[in-house]
């Protein structure tokens, strides 16, 4: 339907007509909700979509949810034809992935046996068994290959069609060539779209303008940072005897995919540097545009791709396409209500696989519309995790040349971006940079990350899946922890002050624990929604009767602030400031942390006067200190909260008496390795926003009898009355001490899979790769599960005996931080 009066009202308005818009709109309409209307301000299909390769593949991710999403969309793509009467064009005519070198056979085995687990039908190949069923490719220098049988191509213009016809059948009214041209609000919530036909009253927005995304954004005061890059292909004349039905073949050595395209060959390209277009701005009336492709830059990458399949470099090319797709910071999409304006959603920056997952991520956006929660892990891809100074030209147009190109560069897990850096230091960075540090990407922070020792430079000598050059400075910090006194630079925590005569009761109710109790302690808590779900893993510090000090995740900064402010009633005496630009955070760690500090400070810091989980202001040089007693890595420890501008001032009263105490700096190497001895938990790594408490093993952290309740609690005492646990978070400890873990391992009880690593790490201490794992069983997983089963862990195709436990391995009793 094009042009044409615009209703007056909708229950929600899809902006965007390609296969992301189309899919939300399908899936809102086949949920029950009818109301919808999709606006696009050109044809369906218009902007990017039209040219997408139209690869249908579900292999290759180590993402629960990316692979949910590709295998949900590949079963949608085979029925829509019989539901709508539309073709896709799916032809499930398998899919290879090629390993050429022994680091992604590796990458590729753990990505296999994650996506076994999962539901795909991953069959390794050998060379010669590659070249069977793809024969015009040069196997030779070839380790192995992935096939999936069932996977394969789709027509991305057909099979979006089919998702539009199918909206409207469901009663969804899709209207062409109607740009949205304004989104209008109140008190924070979105309220209509406005377009040259007239506005629409609404209660529900969702941004699916695509490259447009970050523009529409901006009409809504909503930061949306995703940048167009150019994205090519080839397509050669007519290649004699080309044998039918070949599957889809990728090589990310070469830097290209291959498939048959009208008697030719299709090679798509995913050069490792890649140009940016359009940093300012998209033309509002780009449609079903090319771009000029780039002989000079784009020729080397080309001779590489057709030197895969020789007999491409024989044949004349037909089309060298240029077009445009948007990519994202870190190659994640960005996805959910915008953190600015309540009842604004967005789905975009999918990267360049949005056909792909294109059902999936429909599916999901409606549930949440819907229901107001998502019904799967979206922590690493919810909008919220983004940031304003990603959203500036310059970072994104330096970023955006890295990111493109780790579509196919090997996916090593320590690997850190090293493009748009420098965006945040921390106080400490010179200082820590001039005692070795080798600095990480921190949601924009330099994080340091390890430290190499004097007269050593902080450099990896490259990347690999197993031990590298830096493995014994890593060790040495994290026994330096165990046994001695380290200096931690963790100023990227979000911190937030909360204030008000209304502050302790909000925060109570909106905490699972009892945060309101007396002056001068912290709380560890969980925030819950009203389904019992996780929310936000988090310190609150009750300073006064009217001040409390939050402190999050890093990755939490933003969805942690949104969920307080969205749950503070209005007429409340309460008010939430970010601070943590103005406050430093120095944690001193370890045995000797106290002897330490004590030689700085008058404030008594004996276990009687300042016992475990204190937070008390205390002098350390001319600075006024907030220091609290608490630890992330198992040990008696303190965490040094200081004005930003008494920073390095406090630093260096430190360093200054630490040859005393042996004192030594870690990294954040040393952190992860350290909270995972501990079986200490992370909001966004090992447990996420489909978890409970109990799953998760924190219902002890939440009081059940506090007056006022708290949000969720409903939900907990339900499932705490259910009987018996059959899905729960569990520690593993691989016996072997060689093999490395890092994340999506598979876990074996009895030789049958029942679980996942989420994160993981190397424990020191105990010996041997150390994780956290979500074992779902059907049965109860309590200790005599544990006990009566034999473990291991698959870790790139081997398998490895394993213990597994409830409690943490490392001083469960707590008495090493308690001293």
């Amino acid at each position: 339907m094009s042009g044409g009066a615009v209703p007056e009202r909708a229950q929600v308005v899809v902006v965007g007509g390609g296969i992301i818009g189309c899919s939300v709109a399908y899936h809102l309409a086949h949920m029950g909700w009818r109301d919808v209307v999709l606006l696009e301000r050109d044809k369906l299909t218009s902007g990017t979509t039209w040219h997408a390769a139209g690869l249908m593949v579900t292999f290759g991710s180590l993402s629960e949810t990316s692979t949910e999403m590709r295998k949900y969309t590949r079963d949608l793509f085979g029925r829509l034809e019989a539901e709508t009467g539309q073709a896709t064009g799916l032809k499930p005519i398998g899919f290879i992935e090629a390993a050429a070198d022994g680091d992604r056979l590796e990458e590729y085995r753990r990505v296999a046996a994650f996506n076994r687990f999962h539901g795909i039908d991953v069959h390794e190949l050998g060379p010669s068994e590659v070249k069977e069923l793809f024969p015009i490719a040069d196997v030779g220098d070839l380790r192995a290959g992935f096939f999936v049988k069932e996977d394969g191509v789709v027509n991305p213009v057909d099979v979006t069609m089919a998702l539009a016809k199918g909206a409207r059948m469901q009663g969804a009214t899709v209207l062409e060539d109607v740009p949205a041209t304004g989104v209008l609000k109140k008190d924070g919530r979105v309220t209509g779209i406005r377009t040259l036909q007239g506005d629409i009253e609404t209660e529900f927005v969702v941004n699916c303008a695509g490259m447009w995304a970050r523009q529409f954004g901006e009409l809504a005061g909503v930061n949306i940072p995703l940048q167009a890059a150019e994205h090519y292909y080839l397509i050669t004349e007519t290649i004699h005897d080309l044998p039918p039905n070949m599957p889809v073949f990728e090589d990310p050595s070469c830097h290209a995919y291959y498939r048959d395209e009208v008697g030719g060959l299709m090679i798509g390209l995913f050069e490792p540097v890649c140009a940016p277009w359009m940093v300012d701005r998209v033309p509002e009336d780009f449609s079903f545009g090319e771009i000029e492709p780039d002989w000079d830059r784009m020729g080397p990458y080309v001779e590489k791709a057709m030197s895969r399949v020789p007999v491409s470099l024989e044949t004349g090319i037909r089309k060298f396409f240029c077009g445009p797709e948007s990519f994202t910071a870190d190659l994640s999409p960005v996805v959910g209500e915008a953190p600015e304006l309540q009842n604004f959603f967005v789905a975009a920056g999918l990267n360049s696989i949005g056909i792909l997952t294109g059902g999936g991520l429909g599916r999901i956006m409606a549930e949440w519309i819907i229901n107001g929660h998502p019904d799967a892990d979206v922590t690493g891809m919810n909008i919220d995790r983004l940031h304003r100074f990603q959203n500036m030209p310059q970072y994104r147009r330096e970023r955006t040349v890295e990111s493109l190109g780790m579509v196919y560069q090997a996916h090593y897990p320590t690997r850190a971006l090293q493009t748009a850096r420098g965006a945040k230091r921390s106080p400490l960075h010179d200082r820590l940079a001039a005692e070795g540090a080798y600095f990480r990407d921190v949601s924009g922070w330099e994080g340091a990350d390890w430290f190499a020792p004097e007269g050593e430079e902080p450099k990896v000598d490259r990347l690999s899946w197993g031990r590298m050059n830096w493995f014994p400075y890593w060790q040495a910090e994290h026994e330096a922890t165990r046994e001695g006194v380290i200096l931690m630079d963790m100023s990227f925590m979000a911190k937030y002050l909360v204030q008000g005569r209304d502050a302790g009761r909000i925060l109570n109710y909106v905490s699972a624990n009892d945060v309101d109790g007396a002056c001068g302690r912290i709380v560890y808590t969980q925030w819950l929604n009203e389904l019992g779900k996780l929310e936000a893993d988090l310190t609150v510090t009750k300073l006064s009767d009217d001040r409390f000090y939050i402190v999050a995740s890093d990755t939490a900064h933003r969805h942690a602030e949104t969920w307080l402010r969205r749950n503070i009633p209005e007429g409340s005496d309460a008010s939430v400031t970010d601070v943590t630009s103005g406050l430093a955070q120095i944690n001193i760690q370890g045995p000797r942390s106290r002897d330490l500090l004590q030689a700085l400070t008058s404030a008594d810091l004996s276990n009687e006067a300042f016992p475990f989980r204190t937070a008390k202001e205390i002098d350390i040089g001319y600075a006024p200190v907030l220091c609290i007693r608490i630890t992330y890595l198992g040990e008696l420890g303190y965490e040094l909260h200081v004005p930003t501008e008494q920073a390095t001032h406090v630093y260096d009263r430190i360093v200054e008496v630490g040859p005393r105490f042996g004192l030594r700096h870690a990294g954040l190497k040393a952190l992860a390795s350290l909270r995972m001895e501990k079986a200490y938990r992370d909001y966004g790594h090992d447990m996420d926003n489909t978890d409970t408490l109990l799953e998760v093993g924190l219902d002890f952290f939440a009081d059940l009898e506090k007056p006022g309740g708290f949000i969720g609690r409903d939900a907990v005492l339900a499932q705490r009355g259910s009987g018996p646990m059959t899905k729960r978070l569990v520690q593993v400890l691989v016996k072997d001490p060689e093999p490395l873990m890092y994340h999506a391992e598979i876990v074996l009880r009895n030789g049958v899979p029942v679980g996942d690593i989420r994160a993981a790490s190397y424990g020191f201490t105990l010996g041997g790769a150390v994780g956290l794992s979500m074992i779902q069983a059907g049965e109860p997983v309590d200790e005599a599960y544990l006990q009566a089963g034999t473990w291991e862990v698959d870790i790139a195709g081997e398998l490895y005996p394993a213990e597994v436990s409830l409690k943490p391995m490392y001083d469960p009793a707590m008495k090493r931080i308690k001293v």
